[in-house]
């Protein structure tokens, strides 16, 4: 949508899109969705991906998913967002509708720093709304506040509150407007998963709490700490079922 933009901002943009496109074609996962190609057409920036047709991950929610099958699908996710890490990219826009499944079933996370190419050098974005760019409903505080830097602690706030809508049914934090699911966001807090959800396992009900802490330093320190705690309740599960 190039039309939104000034012509001194289209510039600094274009040059970012570049400078993101590149780092994202060099990220080789198989949970996250390849780049085969950039470019620009007559002043407009593309992406070329490879084309999954299963469609997206919102599809499948609306109703209560079984815990060990949600954590199950969403290892893939946490394993790609982990590795996008460890080589300094920050999603910063986590949700359902940005998690394609591929013909084998399988998870992949597409929509890599779009965000960061909309967001000006104060915080704000160069669309002029002055809120983070994100989706509010997955956006972690912080991000709603215009926080000035954002790390890997922000998508796993996000991968919570997907992991939160598909054990329970429903997102966390509902109102009219995106502002004021923000605040929300910001101030409200969690409605208890187990409040929807009574026979949750507390080891599941403690992932989600601690993903979804108000300030980043109570969240899990990265990715991998919040993928061994979710490995960890499926194993807790698996050793009980044995005779």
């Amino acid at each position: 949508r190039t039309d939104q933009f000034i012509p001194a901002q289209l510039e600094m943009v274009l040059q970012r899109f570049e400078r993101e496109a590149k780092s994202l074609a060099k990220l080789s996962n198989p949970h996250i969705v390849n780049i085969l190609d950039f470019g620009e057409h007559e002043g407009m920036p593309y992406l070329v991906m490879e084309y999954l047709p299963g469609g997206t991950l919102k599809k499948k929610l609306g109703r209560v998913i079984p815990w060990q099958e949600a954590i199950q699908a969403l290892l893939p996710v946490a394993r790609g967002l982990g590795y996008a890490h460890q080589h300094g990219v920050i999603h910063r826009d986590v949700k359902p509708a940005n998690i394609l499944i591929s013909e084998e079933d399988a998870p992949i996370l597409t929509d890599f720093g779009i965000a960061k190419l909309l967001e000006g050098t104060d915080g704000q974005t160069l669309t002029g709304s002055g809120v983070g760019i994100g989706t509010p409903e997955y956006m972690a505080p912080e991000q709603g506040m215009g926080a000035s830097t954002i790390d890997e602690r922000a998508d796993i706030y996000s991968l919570g509150i997907v992991l939160y809508e598909m054990v329970t049914g429903r997102k966390p934090y509902i109102a009219d407007t995106p502002m004021a699911v923000v605040l929300k966001q910001m101030t409200d807090p969690l409605p208890l998963p187990t409040g929807f959800v009574p026979d949750l396992p507390e080891g599941v009900e403690h992932i989600l709490l601690k993903a979804l802490a108000k300030e980043p330093d109570n969240r899990y320190a990265n990715m991998n700490e919040m993928i061994v705690a979710m490995v960890g309740v499926l194993a807790e599960t698996q050793k009980v079922e044995e005779p």
